[in-house]
């Protein structure tokens, strides 16, 4: 253990007590590549998983410049008001030249940032695909277990690649823009289709006419392609209009699962995904190490080297 590595029972205590310092150590702690760091993030998360699962996980995905920063500061605002914990986990891309990554989320979110009531952690994506960074799930897990009761995951938005994220969410709310072509062009496959709601952000000054009439079109779109359409509203991040509209069909959603037994198949869902690409994973891992070592003749026709080196790598497992 380094010098200044703090156990895991003092990450335990630090997470439990409301420490958002410690908060923050512990996830840069699962995001490590160390592997004594990652033997001890899987001890760390197995003591606290029996006090996560309580939150209401809220993923906001939609295109680039539809405000999501904006939106989501005034929906964590209005949320600590209305006596929630938020912790928002933002997630920007990272750069497939130099990995690097802006992380401005935090900065974008400044007064949100400063609630007592709230944790914003920017993330890097590191080149994960769908919306999402690496250790997402297990992040939400530690915010969970330091009593955050909403969860929100700001997706890259980067469209329909972001599909993933329903595996780790109750809720999907799709930001769209009135006027800017994607009110009936955004219904494809895709992000439309694991939307639970919708909404038509910047709807203020000028622009409100434009919002509700775009609102119609959609949600008359919609129902004509599904009888359990996500509903449409307006909403505005500047103007703060709309968020108490967007979290009353949030819990209404919840209520509705709830009642039908799909919340709890959902997260059961969930966790059986989880378990498969963590099963996926390692099973990767481990072929990478095996060929790393053994690479094929050049005048060896690929699909049959690949079909050798896998049996003989499983035979090896035997």
């Amino acid at each position: 253990m380094r010098a200044d590595q703090l156990s895991t029972q003092q990450y335990r205590e630090g997470i439990i007590s409301g420490s958002t310092v410690i908060l923050g150590r512990a996830i840069t702690l699962i995001e490590s590549q160390l592997d004594s760091d990652r033997a001890q993030a899987e001890e760390l998360l197995e003591s606290l998983l029996p006090l996560t699962g309580k939150s209401v996980r809220i993923a906001v995905s939609g295109v680039p410049g539809v405000g999501k920063s904006t939106f989501i500061e005034s929906f964590g605002k209005y949320l600590t008001s209305q006596n929630h914990k938020v912790a928002v986990l933002a997630v920007d891309p990272t750069s497939m030249k130099s990995r690097g990554s802006i992380l401005g989320d935090k900065t974008r979110m400044e007064d949100l940032s400063k609630d007592p009531n709230a944790f914003v952690r920017p993330t890097a994506t590191g080149g994960h695909l769908g919306g999402v960074a690496h250790k997402t799930r297990e992040t939400i897990l530690l915010c969970e277990a330091a009593g955050y009761d909403v969860i929100i995951i700001e997706t890259v938005g980067v469209g329909q690649s972001e599909i993933s994220v329903r595996s780790m969410v109750d809720f999907v709310l799709l930001l769209m823009l009135a006027g800017a072509g994607d009110e009936l062009q955004g219904i494809k496959k895709g992000i439309i289709e694991i939307a639970d709601g919708i909404a038509i952000n910047k709807a203020d000054g000028d622009n409100i006419a434009n919002a509700k009439r775009a609102q119609a079109e959609l949600s008359h779109a919609l129902h004509l392609l599904s009888s359990e359409a996500p509903k449409v509203i307006t909403c505005s991040g500047v103007t703060k209009t709309g968020l108490d509209e967007i979290w009353k069909m949030i819990a209404a959603f919840k209520d509705q699962r709830e009642k039908d037994g799909r919340w709890l198949d959902t997260r059961n869902e969930q966790l059986k995904q989880w378990t498969a690409e963590s099963v996926n994973n390692i099973m990767e891992q481990q072929l990478k190490e095996y060929l790393r070592t053994r690479a094929s003749s050049v005048n060896e026709y690929p699909p049959a080297a690949a079909k050798r080196l896998w049996q003989n790598f499983l035979s090896q497992l035997k």
